[in-house]
């Protein structure tokens, strides 16, 4: 039974003079009481959104587009709520849905691409939001951030989470067994020959992901901590309950006040191109004769460059200048393979740098 306009005006109200908690409980008592419609729904989730209850909005609009699957306002809602609690994969399916249903719904279109953008695929962004008239509010806006997006040096910090989010219910598997994943016990082979019988070592997994370094290096840790950007990731090696403290976080910024002997970074840097900001952290966060241990993929010559998997590859020469820069010694450079990519090889480097 749809609603007659009365109420749901005196909610829009109630929304413009910000009373949203009167507005939340104006319409869940109508829809409990069966005489809200699709346009009280679409309020109701609206309304536990801008109320902070982003999961309730989430479980409303869930609701709405099990009712309503063929409406494409319903799948709309639904990738709001999604986005709004930050479940990006998702949200991009359902203004994917949306746009399917109703091709020519710009809002729909406008919400895509700035999910893209928030996933870090400025590319795909950019392709949705051709489709857009100019005059579009806050389209310049989102271009010119995706375009600032494609210049950095380095992964956006978007993508990489999203990349691991979706990863990780199969990770493990799919980096041990289909990619022959081999980078942390290769850093601890690098471990044993440039710090030998180093033992209860206060230690910082970069990038820990899964925990899968963590747990070559535990018997050598006596206090383990990990950082990631993907809350999956962090779940996933929570449950491992190897580390003693976890943080989801950017490693360019998140390296603070924390003391360690040993810093390490598996397959971690190759979603960083400028190694600057990690390099002056590393050497910070570590105590007198402390290491930092990390994986590369190579490229000859000079600098760095993005590869072609979005992966970026580093030079010996750029590692070994940085490093000296940075205040530290090589200690160890040697070539390895960290993982296979369709069969093949991936040439790599694996680094001891030593903060003396």
């Amino acid at each position: 039974m749809q609603l007659d306009s009365g109420p749901l005006d005196e909610a829009e109200r109630l929304i413009a003079d910000r009373r949203l908690t009167d507005a939340a409980e104006l319409l869940r008592r109508l829809l409990e009481e069966g005489r809200g419609g699709l346009l009280a729904r679409f309020l109701y989730a609206r309304v536990r959104g801008l109320n902070g209850d982003a999961t309730g909005a989430l479980e409303t609009a869930r609701e709405t587009a099990m009712l309503y699957p063929h409406i494409p306002q319903a799948a709309l809602c639904l990738g709001e709520a999604l986005l709004r609690n930050e479940l990006l994969a998702p949200a991009i399916a359902e203004f994917q849905r949306t746009l399917r249903l109703e091709p020519e719904l710009d809002e729909a279109r406008f919400l895509l691409g700035s999910a893209w953008l928030q996933a870090g695929e400025p590319d795909k962004a950019l392709n949705v939001f051709s489709g857009l008239p100019d005059e579009t509010p806050g389209l310049t806006e989102k271009i010119v951030q995706a375009d600032e997006m494609r210049a950095q040096p380095r992964s956006n910090a978007g993508y990489v989470r999203h990349l691991f989010d979706q990863f990780s219910a199969d990770y493990d598997s799919r980096m041990l067994s289909q990619l022959s994943y081999r980078a942390p016990q290769i850093l601890r082979q690098l471990a044993d020959l440039v710090m030998p019988r180093r033992e209860d070592l206060a230690v910082l997994d970069l990038g820990c992901g899964t925990g899968l370094c963590g747990v070559v290096f535990e018997e050598a840790a006596a206090r383990l901590d990990g950082i990631d950007l993907s809350p999956a990731m962090i779940q996933k090696a929570r449950a491992r309950e190897i580390y003693d403290h976890l943080d989801v976080a950017d490693i360019e910024s998140a390296l603070g006040a924390a003391r360690y002997d040993l810093v390490l970074a598996a397959d971690t840097l190759v979603y960083l191109g400028n190694l600057e900001a990690t390099f002056r952290g590393a050497v910070q966060a570590l105590n007198a004769d402390g290491f930092f241990l990390f994986t590369v993929e190579s490229k000859p010559g000079e600098g760095f460059e993005l590869g072609p998997k979005r992966r970026w590859r580093h030079s010996e020469s750029y590692l070994r200048t940085l490093a000296q820069k940075s205040g530290f010694e090589v200690a160890g450079l040697m070539a390895c393979v960290p993982r296979m990519e369709a069969n093949t090889p991936v040439e790599g480097f694996a680094v001891a740098l030593h903060k003396p």
